[in-house]
């Protein structure tokens, strides 16, 4: 079982064995999900209070789930409820991260797919990540689950990348400053509301990895002007937030060696 199933997932009233069913720790999480909301008193949110077309009434959250997976739910539905679950998180400790986990399972199983040529513990790192996410990104503003999972499967990458064996033909060959990870950096960035997570992507995989502006372009059915002046306009962002202070020293070092473009004028960062 991984150090996140150990040390985050509760076992006080529930039947413990129950919750090792699954061999993955993405089958841990959803088998905790179902024990906490099984039984007379489920863990759950008052859809009442919530509004954006909810039932009207305490909803399971594996219900919830459900929910916002549908169509007909809206963005601002989507973002009030994932700022209840952050702040429940935040506040009420195990058990709503774990509620959390659960809701947010469709989420991570897409990024666990994008992960998927890592050879290390793709569910495990995830989880670890988005544990992490939960008390770091912002919950105001728009696009609350997706900044979340953004940050997510940025700060995973980074740490899968980091374990991946070396290879004879890396696809990039990046430097990276002290102050750590690029990919850990853009995650900071998409959490404090600097960049999307979109942006975040954007920048990954055209810096990071090696995919050229065109066939990012190409793949995302865009035109090459229109992407290259999304990344553009992005890591000027980057650049602004680092003259304001609202990134630090050790991120503009690492954001200027990731992107490559990006001369941080040190006179201008007091």
């Amino acid at each position: 079982m991984s150090q996140f199933v150990r040390s985050v997932l509760p076992t006080a009233g529930l039947d413990a064995p129950r919750l090792v069913l699954g061999a993955q720790p993405f089958d841990v999480a959803a088998n905790s999900l179902r024990l906490l909301t099984t039984g007379p008193e489920p863990l759950s949110v008052d859809g009442a209070a919530l509004g954006g077309g909810l039932p009207r009434r305490r909803i399971p959250l594996s219900e919830l789930a459900a929910i916002l997976m549908h169509p007909s739910c809206d963005h601002a539905t989507s973002d009030r409820v994932w700022r209840l679950l952050i702040g429940r998180a935040r506040a009420d400790g195990p058990v709503w991260v774990v509620g959390a986990v659960g809701v947010a399972l469709p989420g991570l199983r897409q990024a666990a797919y994008r992960l998927r040529g890592f050879s290390g513990d793709v569910q495990a790192e995830l989880l670890t990540a988005f544990v992490a996410a939960l008390h770091t990104v912002k919950p105001g503003g728009a696009k609350v689950v997706q900044r979340l999972l953004s940050a997510t499967f940025t700060t995973a990458r980074a740490a899968l990348r980091a374990d991946e064996p070396i290879r004879t033909k890396a696809p990039v060959d990046l430097p990276v400053a002290a102050g750590g990870h690029p990919d850990f950096v853009l995650a900071k960035a998409v959490a404090v509301g600097v960049i999307t997570p979109g942006e975040a992507e954007l920048i990954g995989a055209t810096r990071l990895e090696g995919v050229s502006v065109a066939d990012y372009a190409e793949r995302a059915g865009r035109g090459y002007w229109a992407v290259a002046k999304e990344r553009s306009r992005a890591e000027e962002r980057l650049v602004a937030a680092i003259r304001s202070g609202e990134l630090s020293d050790e991120d503009a070092a690492v954001i200027a060696e990731a992107t490559m473009t990006l001369a941080v004028d040190r006179a201008h960062l007091g």
